[in-house]
């Protein structure tokens, strides 16, 4: 069976390649299928954004489909960015981290709490859809450590492992990123959509 990934994001396309291959099943990113939709992320939370995704490239290759909406909550700026991750500032992934650190300048280490979540939506037909949920709780460092990753990985302080998402392996960090996590509750439900695909 062939699963859609619908994403444009190169880092999640080499995580999601990692992440899902338990499911044994053929993944499959836009470019490959020629698709450029260009969906709207403007719902009100994670789950109507990734259903969104879901939906219009389902729709759009007829294959099952997994969306995800993710972002970063920092409690001291009341959850933001949030589902504004990814156009909390325009520019790169870098701009993005120095417009958040600038707003936590005067924010005492204690305060600077946080967590990544992700939620995930799989969508096999108009009746069937699936949603899971992944989180990964930390702080947010002072400054950009580490060189892996993307996004806010570089800033993200996890205090079990002492040190940044972006100075994790890989593996490790697969093993219990917000996205890591969902992914692995998404893997039953995929598996499952592959034994209704075979049956019939």
């Amino acid at each position: 069976m062939d699963i859609l990934i619908a994403t444009q994001n190169a880092g999640k396309m080499r995580e999601y390649e990692e992440l899902l291959d338990p499911v044994g099943a053929e993944l499959r990113f836009p470019p490959d299928l020629g698709l450029t939709i260009d969906v709207v992320e403007d719902g009100a939370t994670y789950a109507a954004n990734a259903q969104k995704k879901a939906n219009a490239y389902w729709r759009a290759s007829g294959l099952v489909t997994l969306a995800d909406d993710s972002g970063l909550e920092v409690d001291a700026l009341d959850g933001a960015p949030g589902i504004h991750s990814a156009r909390y500032a325009p520019g790169r992934d870098a701009d993005r981290v120095e417009a958040l650190l600038n707003h936590l300048r005067d924010v005492p280490w204690e305060r600077r709490t946080a967590r990544f979540r992700c939620v995930i939506v799989v969508m096999a037909s108009e009746n069937v859809r699936h949603l899971v949920e992944g989180v990964c709780e930390g702080m947010i460092a002072c400054e950009p450590m580490g060189e892996g990753g993307f996004g806010y990985d570089p800033i993200f302080y996890l205090p079990d492992h002492d040190c940044t998402m972006a100075q994790l392996p890989s593996a490790e960090k697969n093993r219990i990123s917000h996205r890591g996590r969902a992914s692995q509750a998404a893997i039953p439900v995929l598996k499952w959509q592959m034994e209704q695909t075979i049956a019939e």
